[in-house]
């Protein structure tokens, strides 16, 4: 699995990637993008997380959070999040087509949450890839009205954040960057939940290959915990020809920080990446990647990824039991 939650509390997420219709891809290039591309990239993400707050407020009642922990008024909370979410699908649609554009559609997704406290932790990943999909593409956006509503759009992702992040007793705001990710980065996280449909729209994105954390019993805590890439080396020698003696390194991204830290192949047949300890300085939601370069983490250099760690700055891990791997 491409995520592992501190508080997933059952949370079994192998149960979300039932199928995904994307092919995964060896080798992925940088894609070429446009405005129109970069609204329907938008639009895609939008449409996947109105859905899924569609679902969540059908499947679950207000008492149901209430029994989990998540006291009144966060309920209603959940409704204007939910809002927020279809009126950015009507303006990314709306302007798309003031622009003779094409828009993508809904697709079909399966999140595989089975009760309050598992859709709110995924509620608080999604929320955070929103942001960093954003903010990474906002670089590409050439058109200054688009730009401005794109910053608009990402400043309420990031409050949804912060306030799912909050109710989750983590840190509200637990790096002074956000996280910018490119196009396929985003794409390989958001495809994970894509079972079916079809769009009118073909957009030059492709996932890499997937990156599964060995689940671990501990919180992990920048510049001490180690992470396990479960048959990782395996992958990459039967995708890519690596070797024992190939240098790959695991590149955090925290904030504006990538950080690469170079693997090494665990004893006995389980054909496991592992780093003995994680970067200093990294803290939230973190992603990481393999990359053949320690200074180009390009699309071109990425055997595997993208997978995502809630790190906790170091000596600041919670009092409370992590929840058990299943």
């Amino acid at each position: 699995m491409r995520y592992s939650l501190t508080l997933a509390a059952s949370l079994a997420l192998s149960a979300v990637q039932a199928g995904p219709i994307v092919t995964r891809n060896h080798v992925v290039t940088t894609p070429t993008v446009n405005d129109g591309i970069i609204l329907n990239y938008a639009l895609t993400l939008e449409y996947l997380e109105r859905k899924f707050y569609m679902e969540g407020l059908a499947n679950y009642t207000q008492a149901d959070f209430v029994a989990a922990g998540f006291e009144d008024p966060f309920y209603e909370n959940l409704k204007e999040i939910y809002f927020d979410e279809q009126v950015h699908v009507q303006y990314l649609s709306d302007a798309l087509k003031a622009a003779g554009i094409t828009p993508t559609n809904e697709l079909v997704y399966s999140f595989g949450t089975t009760n309050p406290m598992q859709f709110v932790t995924l509620s608080s990943v999604l929320e955070g890839v929103g942001v960093s999909a954003y903010l990474g593409a906002a670089r590409d956006i050439m058109n200054k009205d688009y730009l401005t509503a794109a910053g608009s759009i990402l400043a309420v992702e990031a409050r949804h954040t912060s306030y799912i992040r909050a109710s989750l007793n983590q840190s509200p705001f637990p790096n002074p960057f956000d996280t910018p990710l490119r196009y396929n980065q985003v794409f390989s996280l958001a495809a994970d939940f894509i079972v079916g449909g079809s769009s009118p729209v073909a957009l030059p994105f492709k996932e890499f290959p997937e990156l599964t954390l060995q689940c671990s019993q501990y919180y992990y805590e920048a510049d001490r915990s180690s992470v396990t890439f479960s048959g990782a080396f395996k992958q990459a020698a039967k995708d890519f020809g690596v070797t024992k003696d190939t240098p790959i390194y695991a590149v955090f991204f925290s904030g504006l920080q990538k950080l690469p830290v170079q693997v090494r192949i665990t004893a006995g047949n389980a054909g496991d990446y592992k780093i003995d300890r994680l970067p200093a300085g990294i803290s939230g939601q973190v992603y990481v990647l393999l990359s053949k370069s320690s200074t180009d983490f390009s699309d071109e250099n990425t055997i595997a990824g993208v997978a995502i760690l809630e790190v906790y700055k170091k000596g600041k891990i919670p009092a409370t039991p992590k929840a058990k791997c299943h």
